[in-house]
């Protein structure tokens, strides 16, 4: 597989110099494949229920081709994933997709372990470490650090915003020792992202050090995250006619957002073959990119803290690739964009709970909320004419292709529950009235000494830094 440059399309590099440059240094574009090969009939024709890991490795197989023997490529998957992804019945109109098995209670651990392992595999006979700079605005840096912790060859520089995420989640990422530490940056995420993009782009530092990123910047995050779409919209396709008594459904996506690389890893699914009929990007205020969707303007702006942390994003990385693979007005017949505030985010996850029993985190929160307002009524208005506002916490009057299928209940809602609701205890308590059961693995990180370093947002002071410290 040939991979190009979102601001080059000259560009022509191989899948391990993707990779291991994380993103173009010469442009700052991102990299993406050439074209998304379809998936075999073998995976998409099932007549029962996949397995993940087979999902997982027939949908990576082409983007590695000739770079990983198919006996590696299935050693990695095989030891990247010793959990999956659930699908979870929520009502008669909608599932859960639960993301929160792996490691770190979060969906980073689908990319983060893939990419470890792809990272440490391409770093065998090499010399000098590869230094991983990452920016996270909550899972991240989590998911990363215990996919990357005493990985032989590689070095994890984390950053992230102080005071803005949940002491559960910066618990988990300012433990680690050895080859991972933390910086807390006195800003914001966009500061933290800044700070890794301008890094990547410096010549002297590219001199010094081999850098990579962890972000969905890199692609061996983003390509792995297109697995569990793939899986679980044939597993809603193979139960709904039972569950639901609907055949053929259209299955929705609704996608918690922030830094888009979750949805734009949907989209790759869609497009190489997985049933899905289309998206909802759900976002909380910062609603840069139903912004762009409702007026055709993309103006990103300062991030604003929110409870749905891990989506305070006002500059997603991902409108790149988005944009380089779609036309604005083809986003807008695929995808639906939804917003909500924080308020409305606190009665979502009291109204999830209270009609279905399930407890839901802040970010699938705003998502169930999207899904509920949509199929209730909101789809049908804006077809009737009767757009509210953008500016307003609610549906963008933007009407997919799909509209019809909800309006006539033919559409079945997949929601995807990004983070275990025990990350942000204090929220979900706020809402239902009670904390939910802390898994083990959560449990054990509180007793660890936080060993975080203080970090200015100037690139000047993070610099040297990296020069004193890597």
């Amino acid at each position: 597989m040939i991979y190009t440059d979102t601001r080059d399309s000259t560009v022509r590099v191989d899948f391990k110099t993707a990779v291991v440059n994380g993103m173009n240094a010469a442009t700052g574009g991102l990299y993406m494949p050439v074209e998304l090969p379809k998936l075999t009939s073998c995976v998409l024709n099932k007549t029962s229920e996949p397995s993940f890991r087979e999902v997982a490795y027939e949908s990576i197989k082409p983007f590695v081709e000739g770079e990983i023997p198919e006996r590696d490529l299935q050693e990695i998957i095989m030891d990247a994933y010793p959990f999956n992804a659930h699908v979870v019945p929520l009502d008669p109109q909608s599932y859960v997709l639960e993301l929160f098995h792996g490691p770190t209670c979060a969906f980073k651990d689908f990319g983060a372990r893939f990419m470890a392992r792809v990272m440490s595999y391409f770093n065998r006979g090499e010399d000098q470490p590869l230094h991983i700079l990452v920016a996270t605005s909550g899972d991240t840096g989590s998911a990363v650090g215990s996919a990357f912790h005493n990985v032989p060859g590689l070095d994890v520089t984390i950053l992230y915003p102080e005071g803005r995420i949940s002491p559960l989640q910066e618990k988990q990422l300012s433990t680690f020792t050895g080859n991972v530490r933390a910086l807390r940056v006195a800003g914001t995420f966009d500061d933290c992202q800044k700070l890794v993009k301008t890094a990547f782009t410096d010549a002297d530092l590219r001199e010094r050090f081999r850098l990579s990123s962890a972000n969905s910047i890199n692609i061996s995050r983003l390509l792995p995250q297109s697995f569990y779409y793939t899986y679980a919209s044939l597993v809603v396709r193979h139960r709904s006619p039972r569950d639901n008594k609907v055949d053929n459904p259209a299955i929705i996506c609704v996608v918690p957002s922030g830094n888009f690389g979750n949805l734009t890893s949907g989209l790759m699914a869609q497009r190489m073959g997985a049933p899905i009929e289309g998206f909802v990007a759900a976002t909380n205020s910062n609603r840069t990119i139903p912004d762009w969707i409702a007026t055709g303007n993309y103006r990103a702006r300062p991030s604003i803290a929110t409870l749905s942390n891990a989506m305070d994003v006002g500059a997603p990385s991902n409108y790149e690739r988005m944009s380089s693979m779609f036309t604005l007005d083809e986003i807008r017949l695929n995808m639906a964009s939804y917003w909500l505030d924080d308020a409305g985010t606190i009665e979502a996850i009291r109204s999830c709970h209270r009609r279905t029993g399930y407890i839901i985190d802040p970010h699938g929160a705003v998502a169930w909320q999207a899904w509920d307002d949509i199929r209730r009524g909101a789809m049908s208005r804006l077809a009737d004419g009767m757009a509210g506002s953008p500016y307003q916490p609610g549906l963008t009057p933007s009407l997919p292709s799909w509209a019809k299928r909800v309006i006539d209940r033919e559409a079945i809602g997949l929601i995807l529950e990004t983070a275990h609701p025990a990350k942000f205890g204090d929220t979900v308590c706020n809402a239902v009235g009670r904390e939910p059961p802390l898994p083990d693995r959560l449990e054990k990180v509180l007793r660890l000494p936080d060993c975080s370093q203080p970090m200015s947002a100037s690139y000047h002071s993070f610099k040297d830094w990296l020069i004193n410290n890597l």
